[in-house]
């Protein structure tokens, strides 16, 4: 079997199996097809520890992030290891390869004043500005990915009980509330604001059709500026927001992950880090004797 065919049938596994998201499985193609590139026709069931090292050295030199690098690794990892598991190849030369260190980044957040501007940006006497503030409140309310967001369907939201169900990475359902002025925001432009179709989605673009990710993107940019907000803000920004002022209100740790769809504790736990640096800064700030 050729690598392209190997490819292929771990990608099938991956999405069939696994349940991995699209958004993931294009990823992992991209970083596959920049392996195979670089392995230049040699078997996948030949290859060495040091191809697989010589592999992340030539993403460095391209300019990878670690991150990035890192994600790269474990698609080349999962791919030998499904070698393995069909018996085409004998062990997995990726196992031992240890991933680039990436420095660890606190997530970028909006203060309550920008949050208050940015939702206060679009306006509300038009079509298109109810649908864009309906869609701004629910993405502060809940901490959704953008993915999340526009995915949302009719019957996912529930407004007369205040919350949503949203349809995660893998596939995982989760329920999360959706605060009063969330709901508010959604009931108008349902009701004046969202264009008559058949669509199941919730926010419509002016086709009538399902809004994308990259839509959403430029309309939030758009509003950013218009809130005089100097970040660089992006939909993962209001996520982070949405966790960072839960526990800065006392909020617990286990109630944001399962907001959050975090399968993993240990990645909500970077939140309380930006809890404390806040608190750090306060105190630095303020106490006489600092």
């Amino acid at each position: 079997m050729t690598n392209d065919a190997w490819v292929d049938r771990f990608t099938q596994y991956l999405r069939i199996e696994k349940g991995l998201a699209g958004n993931t499985l294009s990823a992992y193609g991209r970083d596959l097809a920049l392996y195979l590139d670089y392995l230049d026709g040699r078997s996948l069931g030949a290859v060495e520890p040091d191809v697989v090292s010589g592999f992340i050295g030539y993403l460095n030199r391209r300019g990878r992030q670690a991150r990035s690098a890192a994600r790269a690794l474990s698609a080349v990892r999962g791919l030998h290891r499904f070698l393995e598991l069909e018996g085409a190849a004998e062990r997995n030369p990726a196992a031992a390869v240890d991933p680039p260190k990436a420095w660890s980044r606190l997530p970028r957040f909006l203060t309550l004043d920008e949050v208050d501007r940015l939702l206060a940006a679009p306006d509300a006497e038009t079509r298109f500005g109810l649908r864009d503030r309906a869609m701004l409140e629910v993405l502060y309310a809940t901490g959704l990915r953008v993915s999340e967001l526009v995915g949302l369907t009719l019957d996912g939201v529930d407004l007369d009980n205040g919350y949503i169900r949203s349809m995660g990475k893998g596939g995982k359902e989760r329920v999360v509330p959706l605060g009063e002025s969330a709901v508010q925001a959604v009931r108008e432009y349902l009701g004046e604001g969202r264009p008559p179709s058949t669509s199941l989605f919730l926010f419509l673009n002016y086709r009538g059709k399902r809004l994308t990710r990259a839509g959403f993107w430029l309309i939030l940019k758009g509003y950013g500026e218009r809130a005089k907000i100097r970040k660089r803000i992006t939909p993962h920004m209001l996520r982070h927001s949405f966790a960072t002022h839960l526990l800065d209100r006392g909020a617990d740790l286990r109630s944001v992950q399962l907001m959050l769809g975090h399968a993993d504790i240990s990645t909500t736990q970077i939140y309380t880090h930006v809890v404390r640096e806040r608190l750090r800064r306060i105190y630095l700030n303020h106490h006489p004797r600092a």
